[in-house]
């Protein structure tokens, strides 16, 4: 495990942090980008959990357990062998995408079909959601880049997919099962 025992180390005063195999990146490299966009991700489901309780909140705790999994399968680059690192490293698996898509499953059976697009809104709980939605898209597309450049574990990026409609569906519930969804009215302001 990891012992924090000092927070500050001035080993990045330069522009430079350590990944989780020891070399060292600029801060603004996509890597870094890419898991840094995933703890913004994990920062706003910790707001959204203020609003949430029961099965919810302990989704939302177990979300927020495998994006610190996430973070740390980004901040170390994937090697010819992972074995060669002396500790088991940290990956995100499929069966991680497969639960999101059951509880995906498993929540739209209770909503109503959509007949419009909806607005960011409604309960404490389903826009903070909604935002974390849209942190989540953008950590995606930090992913997806990197992997245009190096290589990045699938599963992390079918991970990052299946995370956003499970806030996007969660956010819905969150909204009195749908029946409190703010809808989009197109050209409602013409």
């Amino acid at each position: 495990m990891v012992v924090l025992n000092r927070i500050y180390t001035k080993t990045g005063d330069a522009g430079e942090t350590a990944l989780a195999n020891g070399a060292r990146v600029a801060k603004h490299s996509t890597r870094v980008t890419a898991y840094g966009t995933v703890d913004e991700t994990n920062a706003v489901l910790g707001m959204a959990r203020l609003h949430a309780s029961g099965d919810f909140d302990a989704g939302l705790a177990r979300i927020q357990n495998d994006l610190f999994d996430l973070g740390a399968d980004l901040a170390r680059p994937e090697m010819e062998s992972d074995a060669t690192a002396g500790y088991p490293v940290l990956r995100v698996t499929e069966a991680q995408v497969t639960r999101l898509e059951a509880e995906i499953d498993a929540m739209i059976a209770r909503l109503e079909p959509l007949r419009s697009f909806i607005l960011p809104g409604g309960s404490a709980l389903a826009t903070h959601l909604h935002m974390a939605r849209t942190v989540a898209r953008r950590a995606e597309r930090c992913t997806v880049e990197l992997a245009t450049m190096e290589s990045v574990n699938e599963a992390a990026v079918k991970y990052l997919n299946r995370l956003s409609d499970w806030l996007f569906v969660a956010a819905r519930m969150a909204n009195d099962d749908g029946r409190a969804d703010v809808l989009w009215v197109p050209g409602a302001n013409r």
